[in-house]
């Protein structure tokens, strides 16, 4: 592994996003319809927080342990009621296209994220690179 190779290179540029107005049911139809487990969140085209799945699992699993249909409806509403911004994690780590794969690595380690958002020097999101980006770049 090259550790001189930079996030631009292994990162996946084409990132589906939400805003801080949307409501969490959108969360839900994405991770319900897409293979990822990050979603960013933009307002005016900068990060302002990020939702993962797990965030999301916590939010429909902790009122409805048992699944009944009148979870189902009471998840449905709550989904519906709830925004992305009372959810999502506000203080979001970055991370430039310039930087390198180690740089990267260290935040992943460092921290337990297994995704950070890419933003252009403007702070405008270009990517996202996530700990599957970097093994596929490990072991390819």
């Amino acid at each position: 592994m090259d550790k001189t190779t930079l996030v631009g290179q292994i990162m996946t540029t084409d990132v589906i996003t939400v805003a801080p107005n949307d409501t969490m049911d959108k969360i839900r139809d994405i991770f319900n319809r897409h293979p990822i487990h990050h979603v960013p969140v933009q307002d005016n085209g900068k990060v302002v927080g990020i939702i993962s799945e797990t965030d999301y699992l916590k939010l429909v699993n902790t009122f409805t342990v048992f699944r009944t249909t009148h979870s189902e409806a009471y998840n449905d509403a709550l989904l519906h009621a709830l925004l992305v911004r009372e959810v999502m994690t506000r203080q979001v780590a970055t991370i430039f296209p310039e930087d390198s794969v180690e740089i990267a690595a260290g935040y992943f380690r460092e921290n337990l994220f297994r995704a950070l958002p890419v933003v252009n020097r403007n702070g405008t999101l270009v990517g996202i690179v996530t700990t599957y980006d970097l093994l596929n770049f490990a072991f390819s």
